[in-house]
């Protein structure tokens, strides 16, 4: 049984994925809209990848006996200049979801919660791989800033897929 405090954390992460998710899909909508097709697949993948994240909370909160409870989602940002400016808002918001999935893991030290503190630390390395893919295409895109290498790394990212995370793929969490 999760503690309450902990089911209401849960439960704000789970508003926080399923914004992520929008907010890659008004990402992926800017890029559509500046005839970025790859880029904008890029996105639209990032944003399934969010909102599987929300999912897998949603499922394990059900599996612990708690009760999901789907908090409002903001409206994201859709003004941008040029496409490093969404990679650079890209990486800042993983900042502050790692941010918030450590802080949850704080918490269920502190509730002395290991199974969540478990099924946490997938998402703890998660946080370095999203933080790590932004990173890389802030520098490339820094590198090459419009022209034919805009137009090649446009084509590459197009060609970014979805695969089920583990923990919704039925794979160790």
């Amino acid at each position: 049984m999760l503690s309450p405090k902990l089911l209401k954390a849960l439960n704000e992460q789970i508003t926080k994925e399923l914004y992520s998710s929008y907010l890659y899909l008004q990402m992926a909508a800017w890029f559509d809209s500046h005839t970025l097709p790859g880029m904008a697949n890029w996105m639209k993948v990032q944003a399934q990848e969010e909102a599987s994240h929300a999912m897998i909370f949603y499922n394990y909160v059900n599996e612990r006996g708690g009760a999901v409870d789907l908090g409002a989602i903001a409206k994201p940002e859709g003004d941008f200049k040029k496409p490093v400016d969404l990679f650079k808002a890209t990486l800042a918001h993983e900042e502050t979801v790692t941010a918030s999935i450590n802080n949850l893991v704080s918490l269920a030290e502190a509730e002395k919660d290991y199974a969540t503190r478990g099924r946490l630390l997938w998402f703890v390395d998660e946080q370095v791989e999203e933080e790590s893919n932004a990173m890389t295409l802030i520098g490339t895109l820094e590198m090459v800033r419009d022209g034919n290498g805009l137009f090649q790394i446009d084509r590459e990212l197009g060609a970014r897929v979805f695969n089920l995370p583990a923990p919704l793929a039925g794979g160790a969490a």
